[in-house]
């Protein structure tokens, strides 16, 4: 090759080189950037030039042109890019359960639990005093204080577990929200990168923030994505296309007006009608949910990933109450794996036997009273009914007859949603007649004669071992007993989860820590290559002052 062409081999070296030290450079300033793959420089040789076509040669006779600077690749590992973006979601998805326990721990211990269990103490010792003696009237405005109290404190505890759920219920909108601008903003990067690799260059940043935005997608739902044969990367959710090149399917939030929930659902999936105003309403009863609640949570169907999914099962769908575990098959399927209403369900349950328990005994003692005499008006009110401790806020307890209505008829279920003839929480209070004047409540049935039974039997009603938290426990309890394995359920609960979660926080810290093995920029291995490729800078600008010296040479003393 001739000198003067020798020059372009020892620029190409100059070039690559200085494109490998900007590389290098470049590894280096982002070594702290969130998200940031290391960047490879690949080199490469030009093509040989034939300078004899002699076939007797030794040698081909072959001239190199230089070094090549190739490509700029990215360094990662796309199984444990997928493992991590698993693995983190589920990580997700047991941080937030355990989140949602702990607050219902404090709910039921720190915060209300004690009082609650001093109220239902301080109710079943009132009922305790007022068996030594009945015609105490002191003993009478005690039990109906100790009423008042267990009322308003199981208040207390139940308006911490839906103002928990309202809570979750903000935190589902908010993480719809989110998902759709990550969603967004792939979107408008797979435009860029696509835009940018149909040119030389490779959008290395550009595809950075976009596996960083996919990695924060993750940890929020279940993804599953590819990249096309254009750059652009397609994302769907649970099995449902989000992403799809220029294209978003955005997810959306359907309120119900009942209980103010939002549900995640897919607008195009799901039918609809116009509105007057030409909004659209949206029913999901055919379809659309973005998950199926009633699944099974486990990990081996890997049912068990995302942020979102945890917020909508620990919150659930609504306000749960005792009615809700009535039916053993609607309890599995809708109750039993929400955190909060499986709680509300179970302590509404507590509230619901202990008062009606009471007002059942009290009932039957008017009743058998009557049969005897029926003119007797012992332990009735004014309107003639037999007295209730615990009335229904909205609706009777008895017919004008003084019979029991009952709330459902077996096995037709109730509307656990319809609370106006449940004794529930919400809808209790306490008899305003009794408290005004507790004398009624006399369990004198004459002017000598004390009803010590009727007495003997509420005081019973504590110690009965029949009630089970739910359905798919079988041990019986008393009241009290019944509330210590609440609390004992929800403390077992909660530690299970905070295990489950230290678990999954260590497997992805271990995944984490393999891919920064991986992608990480490393100081000292930067500083190798800033040295390697610095001395290679070096040595061809040295040739080229080899060739410039040698032309001189030629120039200067052999051209005269």
């Amino acid at each position: 090759m001739p000198l003067m062409g020798s020059l372009y081999i020892g620029s190409s070296g100059l070039q690559t080189s200085q494109n490998a030290l900007n590389t290098t450079a470049h590894n280096m300033t982002n070594i702290d950037t969130k998200g940031y793959v290391r960047q490879q420089v690949l080199l490469g040789n030009k093509e040989y030039n034939r300078i004899s076509t002699n076939t007797r040669s030794v040698s081909n006779q072959q001239v190199g042109l230089g070094v090549n600077y190739s490509k700029t690749r990215q360094v990662r590992d796309y199984f444990l890019d997928q493992a991590y973006r698993k693995e983190a979601g589920r990580s997700q998805f047991y941080a937030t359960s355990t989140t949602s326990m702990s607050e219902v721990e404090t709910l039921m211990g720190e915060m209300y639990g004690k009082a609650f269990g001093e109220s239902l103490s301080g109710l079943k010792e009132s009922v305790s005093e007022l068996v030594k003696s009945p015609t105490d009237p002191v003993r009478r405005d005690t039990l109906m204080q100790r009423a008042d109290a267990f009322i308003r404190r199981a208040s207390a505890v139940y308006k911490g577990l839906t103002d928990y759920q309202d809570n979750l219920n903000l935190q589902v909108k908010q993480t719809v929200n989110t998902i759709n601008d990550y969603g967004q903003r792939i979107k408008k990067l797979n435009e860029q990168i696509v835009l940018v690799q149909a040119g030389v260059e490779s959008p290395n940043d550009l595809i950075d923030a976009r596996n960083q935005l996919l990695d924060e997608l993750s940890g929020l739902a279940n993804i599953e994505y590819e990249e096309d044969q254009f750059g652009s990367m397609m994302v769907s959710i649970e099995g449902e296309p989000f992403v799809s090149g220029d294209r978003i399917y955005e997810m959306g939030a359907d309120m119900d007006e009942t209980t103010g929930f939002y549900t995640p659902f897919w607008p195009h999936r799901a039918s609809y009608t116009l509105n007057q105003d030409g909004s659209k309403q949206y029913s999901l009863e055919d379809g659309g949910k973005v998950f199926d609640l009633t699944q099974t949570v486990s990990s081996d169907l890997d049912t068990d990933i995302g942020k979102l999914k945890s917020l909508v099962l620990s919150r659930g769908d609504h306000h749960a109450n005792y009615a809700d575990i009535a039916d053993t098959d609607h309890y599995n399927k809708n109750i039993s794996q929400s955190i909060v209403m499986n709680v509300q369900a179970e302590f509404d349950q507590l509230i619901h036997n202990v008062t009606t328990k009471i007002n059942e005994v009290i009932r039957n003692a008017a009743i058998e009273e009557s049969t005897r005499d029926p003119g007797s008006k012992y332990l009735r009110g004014a309107d003639g009914n037999p007295l209730q401790i615990f009335q229904k806020k909205s609706t009777n307890g008895y017919d004008a007859a003084g019979n029991y209505i009952p709330e459902f008829t077996p096995p037709a279920l109730p509307n656990a949603k319809d609370t106006a003839n449940l004794y529930t929480i919400t809808n209790l209070q306490i008899n305003p007649e009794l408290m005004q004047n507790p004398s009624l409540l006399s369990f004198m049935k004459g002017e000598d004669s004390v009803d010590q039974a009727t007495i003997d039997r509420l005081a019973a009603i504590f110690e009965e071992e029949s009630y089970s938290l739910n359905p798919n426990v079988k041990k019986k309890n008393n009241f009290t007993d019944y509330y210590s394995d609440l609390v004992s359920q929800v403390g077992n609960s909660g530690m299970v989860f905070r295990d489950i979660t230290l678990n999954q926080e260590a497997t992805v810290s271990a995944i984490e820590n393999a891919r920064q093995q991986i992608m990480g920029v490393s100081n000292d291995e930067e500083m190798t290559n800033m040295v390697k490729f610095q001395n290679a800078y070096n040595a061809s600008s040295r040739y080229i002052n080899v060739i410039s010296e040698m032309l001189e040479h030629i120039i200067n003393t052999l051209g005269r």
